[in-house]
Formats: C-alpha cells, structure tokens, sequence
C-alpha cells in the first residue's frame, strides 16, 4: 500500500467536493464552493492510497499567530489507516514552517483531536471576526455546538 501526502491542484477540486459531500449534507463540515476551494487551494493537503484521493483538509490562517484546521475528511473506504492523524500532523509541521503560534479545530471529534495534543477551550476566547464569519452558512447556526480545540505550536 503506498501512502503519499500531497498539495492539490484546482483540477483536484471537483474529486474533492465530491468526497466531502456527505459530511456536507449532515451538517459536519461547510460547504466550500469550487470558486472557494480554487482560491484557497495552496491551503489544502490530500492524501491518497495507491492513487486514490483518500482524504483532505485545509490550514486556514486567520492570523500571523493563528491557523485552523478546517474541512478534514477521510473517505470511509480509508479509515482506520491513520490517514486523518497524518493530514493533521501536515498541517501542523506548515503552521511551524509559517511561523504561526497556535491552530484551531472547531470539531465534533474532540477525542480525535486530544489525541494529536490539541486541548479544549473556551469557544468565547476566538477572535469573533476572524472565526465566526463562516458560521451564518452553518446548518446549525445560531446554535453551535461544535467544540474549540487549541494545539500550541
């Protein structure tokens, strides 16, 4: 089984929204647009199995200090793999190459988190402006319930 870690490109967009659709439908991750995903696409890294797409996720800066993880997804023919833990740790060995202080994920897989060394905190200490905007697209909006994990960097 050969494992490769990469960054996409914009003809990678379409496999990718398909792969996250369903986590899109059940309210677990946002919709990104294709126009979204295009310019933001130096943000993503994938992963894929014996050259299948398997997984995805983006470090999205907010900050010079601040990133979040956002829009992590393992196909479920590839879970179990450790793949999730892999595209994490790319985003966290970026964040130190950019010089940022912190990441974020605003999850519902707390455990899964806490297991790379993120902690949970206060959803209230998020600079609003930076966080929040992508909320009013959120299914669940006004009621989040997601939780806010911090890992130090």
């Amino acid at each position: 089984m050969e494992i490769r870690y990469y960054k996409p490109i914009t003809t990678d967009i379409e496999t990718m929204q398909s792969m996250v659709q369903e986590e899109v439908d059940k309210g677990i991750i946002l919709l990104r647009t294709e126009d979204e995903m295009a310019t933001t696409i130096r943000s993503y890294t994938c992963v894929e199995v014996d050259g299948v797409l398997a997984g995805f996720t983006a470090l999205h800066i907010h900050s010079p200090k601040l990133a979040e993880v956002r829009s992590l997804v393992v196909s479920e023919n590839f879970r179990g793999l450790k793949l999730g833990q892999g595209l994490v740790e790319a985003c966290k060995t970026e964040g130190k190459a950019l010089g940022l202080e912190d990441i974020l994920s605003l999850t519902y897989a707390k455990g899964f988190f806490e297991s790379l060394g993120f902690k949970e905190i206060n959803k209230e200490e998020l600079p609003e402006h930076k966080i929040w905007a992508d909320c009013i697209r959120c299914k669940h909006f006004p009621i989040c319930d997601e939780i806010a994990l911090l890992y130090k960097l």
